[in-house]
């Protein structure tokens, strides 16, 4: 979900291994089946950044009392579908029949998240909605988010190879407050889109004004 934030990747090479050993799984077996899966869908670079992911939404849960297992299998298949053929985006959006709500929505960058909410579900039977909305909403973003949504959305950003200018700042504030880490992440993404002349996905807008609403009165 790297290109809607304008980050650049450090070079992260011969980690996936050592983090895949150190990471506890807090969903059993779960874990070696997504991974199998991950690796034949992703490029290596994506599989590493998903690790890595996986690892920054422990932490964040732990930090912010989310379960662990929700965050574990959120962070590792937020980015499932995200490189998949063209052919297999097309047959997979004509299975769930789901063809007008992209139509709708558009932005291709956003298709991966709402299009893995579909498969997840139907490849692995998950039917947990917190989980769902995590991996649907992990790019743009929304109003009224979850805990565990809102951490899927900032490991995905600030995860231990994003580079970018404000990514120490934004790190710093999720040691201590989750909205106010969330409400920089948000604002970081709208500036870069507008540096960009990129558009603006309407999820993130109602996210910040959802967050701009909310702040009068009290301190995020």
């Amino acid at each position: 979900s790297s290109s809607r934030k304008g980050i650049r990747q450090k070079d992260f090479f011969q980690t996936a291994l050592g983090d895949i050993l150190m990471i506890t799984s807090y969903i059993g077996k779960k874990r070696e089946l997504y991974l199998e899966v991950l690796k034949k869908k992703l490029k290596s670079s994506r599989f590493e950044h998903t690790l890595r992911t996986e690892k920054k939404a422990i932490e964040l849960a732990k930090r912010f009392g989310v379960d662990l297992s929700k965050a574990q299998t959120a962070a590792l298949l937020h980015d499932i579908l995200k490189n998949i053929s063209e052919e297999e985006k097309h047959s997979l959006i004509s299975k769930y029949n789901i063809g007008p709500i992209f139509e709708q929505k558009g932005g291709e960058n956003l298709l991966h998240g709402e299009l893995a909410s579909y498969y997840i579900k139907d490849e692995f039977q998950i039917d947990d909605e917190d989980i769902i909305n995590a991996v649907k909403n992990h790019t743009a973003g929304r109003a009224n988010m979850s805990k565990l949504e809102k951490i899927i959305y900032l490991a995905d950003l600030i995860e231990d190879g994003r580079d970018f200018p404000s990514v120490d700042k934004i790190r710093k504030a999720a040691e201590e407050n989750l909205d106010e880490a969330v409400f920089m992440a948000c604002s970081h993404t709208i500036q870069y889109l507008v540096d960009s002349k990129m558009p603006i996905l309407g999820g993130t807008i109602e996210m910040y004004n959802d967050y701009t609403t909310k702040m009068k009165g009290m301190e995020i």
